[in-house]
């Protein structure tokens, strides 16, 4: 059950939703519900279409730096509910009928069974499992301009166990990334809040022309979460160059 708590302040009125404690509700469980139903961005995605508030994140981020253009192929992990998908879809395809004007392409991972998205693909797939990156590369059918990553391990309430989870998954994604991205590609994924890992972030530096660690205005102020933003993909430029000193070295 809820009720509407009237407050008043500089001559506007501001309606806020209580939630009664219910039986068999936990406290956590009611300060969840009642955060939900006061929570702006909630409301707007629900006015807009968006399947979560998550949707906002990934649209202030790419406002921000950019990197979702027309054209571009995008690969979305941990895609449930389908926000960020929503997001990209009409930012990767150019708007109008001209067939002269690039159009993306956008593919959603996820464990979960996720509803479709009108102009993605979604596939239900574990990531972590074995020869799971394979398949996700065997859909794309070549590489990728963005990997991006919402993915999150199920809260266990032991934070040091949670922590290693995420940043379990955050590897993983980076692997992919690495594997797949185009030159000049961008990575982005959710972080903790101290944003990328030490040593992820030295990798993120070699590999990547630009990184940084954000959190987006659309993420909850008591959230740990950060977004790293990494852009201009290089790895191949370095593993070529790699390849080239092997080579003179191996003549001299």
């Amino acid at each position: 059950m809820t009720e509407k708590k009237a407050t008043s302040g500089r001559g506007q009125r501001d309606l806020r939703v209580r939630v009664k404690t219910a039986k068999g509700r936990k406290l956590s469980s009611t300060l969840w519900l009642e955060r939900q139903l006061n929570d702006p961005y909630v409301a707007r995605a629900k006015r807009e279409g968006y399947r979560g508030r998550a949707a906002y994140k990934i649209q202030e981020l790419d406002d921000r730096y950019g990197f979702l253009k027309p054209g571009a192929r995008v690969v979305d992990l941990g895609c449930a509910p389908g926000g960020w998908c929503q997001v990209a879809v009409p930012r990767v395809n150019a708007l109008g009928d001209n067939p002269k004007k690039p159009q993306g392409r956008v593919i959603g991972v996820d464990l979960q069974e996720v509803a479709p998205i009108p102009g993605a693909e979604i596939h239900q797939l574990d990531f972590l499992s074995e020869g799971a990156d394979d398949q996700v590369k065997a859909w794309l059918g070549g590489r990728a301009d963005v990997v991006m990553s919402d993915m999150a391990p199920s809260a266990s309430g032991h934070k040091p166990t949670d922590h290693l989870r995420i940043v379990a998954l955050v590897e993983a994604a980076l692997d992919f990334a690495f594997d797949v991205l185009e030159d000049d590609g961008t990575f982005v994924a959710k972080v903790l809040a101290g944003g990328a890992e030490n040593t992820m972030q030295a990798l993120l530096k070699r590999n990547f022309r630009k990184v940084a660690n954000v959190k987006p205005p659309a993420s909850r102020s008591d959230s740990s979460e950060k977004f790293v933003v990494a852009m201009g993909y290089r790895g191949r430029q370095i593993a070529a160059e790699g390849q080239d000193e092997d080579g003179d070295n191996d003549a001299g």
